[in-house]
């Protein structure tokens, strides 16, 4: 495709695009030729075209290859990203291929546990190094924090997470707690330092590594154990549960509600969070590619409800959380920006490109309600021993 045929097909799309939802004006640079303004006034952010290869998808309207040809180098976008992604819907992101993938034999015959280890693996055995140079400094946390006000600093909105979650599942010194998915130690820390006996799951091996090594050094008896949460097994029925944003990697919610309930003594509470969607697989095929390939998906409300319903627990309570979800990957991806010169001589551009569109995208996903976030908690009837 020609850059003149290009043009011409953007600005059809983008006529038709801006007629039923909000759009801002932008600018495409095809390669050695001045910018096109796509829309009426002056560009919020502009397109540049550095290889050829990044004019095929973007006269395709494929979202997912103008994903690719940002990791590849072949586009850039400067000026404002968050608007550039909150305009997704201006490309098709139809793959049927990708989508039906997940549902080979080869897929459904790894199994859900093994499928869950790579999947997980590929996300989170990264450098801890690396999602510490975005994350909060004071507990590490890789879900929302919960705000105050919109400016608050993020390391406080996570000490009132922490906090939140604490209180929600109403524990005591002594008491047992298991954490599914222990991340960098965000939650099984601020536990343990109030006497709490946390044991905390984990299936990725930098994750393992990062946590024996921090709850050693801090001299804090937390059991980590590498394992999925399907297989764990535990003589002694805990107190409380705690999942901080991996219901969206245990999407059969029949099997995890029952293990919650096999692993917890009456009266005892379970607080989740996670982001959601409407449709299950309505995350985009970057997502699932890049980012969180395997199984994982938003959560369906409406659908864990229902469980729910079938389960012996007690929905306590339920939180809308988008706001919060949306200053959080606000701040992950400003942070993640300031630090770029060093991501990018560590670790490689393809890596801080890749998190630059994850966490601007989510941003912009939360912010548009194309994703929703939530937490809850849930009760075990009886009561303790």
């Amino acid at each position: 495709m020609s850059p003149s045929d290009m043009i011409a097909t953007l600005r059809r799309r983008y006529q038709s695009f801006s007629a039923n939802q909000p759009a801002v004006p932008f600018a495409v640079a095809p390669p050695g030729q001045s910018p096109a303004v796509i829309g009426t006034g002056d560009p919020v952010f502009t397109i540049t075209v550095k290889d050829p290869r990044g004019a095929k998808p973007l006269g395709a309207l494929d979202q997912f290859g103008v994903a690719v040809a940002y990791l590849q180098g072949w586009i850039d976008v400067d000026g404002d990203l968050a608007a550039a992604l909150r305009m997704r819907r201006f490309f098709n992101d139809f793959h049927p291929i990708a989508f039906l993938s997940r549902f080979t034999p080869g897929a459904l015959i790894q199994g859900r546990k093994e499928n869950d280890r790579r999947a997980i693996s590929q996300h989170y055995d990264e450098e801890s190094e690396f999602f510490l140079t975005f994350l909060d400094t004071r507990h590490r946390c890789y879900t929302e924090g919960v705000f105050a006000s919109d400016d608050e600093p993020l390391e406080d909105a996570m000490t009132r997470k922490m906090d939140l979650a604490l209180e929600a599942i109403e524990v005591k010194p002594g008491d047992r707690v298991l954490e599914v998915g222990g991340g960098w130690g965000a939650f099984s820390e601020h536990a343990a330092r109030r006497g709490i006996d946390v044991t905390t799951t984990t299936l990725a091996v930098e994750s393992e590594r990062y946590l024996k090594d921090l709850f050693a050094r801090e001299q804090l008896p937390v059991n980590v154990v590498r394992q999925h949460i399907f297989g764990y097994r535990s003589d002694q029925k805990f107190d409380a549960i705690v999942n901080m944003g991996v219901t969206e990697h245990l999407p059969d919610y029949k099997t995890t509600l029952a293990k919650y309930a096999e692993l917890l003594k009456p009266g005892g509470r379970v607080y989740l969070d996670a982001l959601a969607m409407r449709r299950k697989h309505g995350i985009s095929t970057f997502m699932k590619r890049y980012i969180y390939p395997g199984n994982s998906a938003p959560l369906l409300l409406h659908q864990y409800l229902r469980h729910v319903a079938r389960s012996p627990f007690e929905l306590i309570s339920l939180d809308d959380d988008r706001h919060n979800y949306y200053l959080t990957c606000r701040e992950w991806a400003k942070r993640l920006d300031a630090r770029r010169d060093e991501i990018v001589a560590r670790w490689g551009e393809p890596l801080y490109r890749r998190f630059r569109l994850f966490l601007w995208g989510s941003a912009a996903g939360f912010d548009t309600g194309l994703v929703q976030a939530y937490r809850w908690v849930l009760k075990m009837p009886g009561s303790p021993a």
